[in-house]
């Protein structure tokens, strides 16, 4: 049976963006080091998904294909760790694809990937 392994995230400034994605979900670079070209991040703690930074020369599309999901537990969480990663670097993202009651936020990250923040009690 196939399993992800990890997810791989293209960024053009490896130390921007493992600076960025180690504070927002408190993962360390595997065996403590930052590539220049690729860089593996985990979790400090407990289990998660491992974050691979690759270096990319290809632009960043305001629609992509496919893009990371942050769960948290409800409204006030959202509202919290939106703030949180804003503190850190992200950016809201004018996104005009919202439904009318959405359950998510969309951010961008400091190298322009966009992601969201989903409040899982939304329903």
């Amino acid at each position: 049976m196939v399993r992800i392994g990890q997810v791989v995230l293209g960024v053009t400034d490896m130390r921007r963006a493992v600076g960025f994605w180690t504070r927002a979900l408190d993962y360390a670079p595997r065996e403590g080091e930052t590539g220049d070209d690729w860089t593996v991040i985990d979790p400090v703690e407990g289990d998660g998904v491992p974050l691979a930074l690759d270096i990319s020369r290809t632009p960043v599309r305001r629609h992509p294909r496919t893009h990371l999901d942050l769960f948290v537990p409800d409204a006030a969480g959202q509202a919290s760790e939106v703030e949180r990663l804003v503190s850190l670097g992200a950016e809201r993202v004018d996104w005009d694809l919202y439904p009318d009651d959405p359950d998510f936020v969309v951010l961008a990250d400091p190298e322009g990937n966009v992601f969201c923040v989903v409040d899982l009690s939304h329903g």
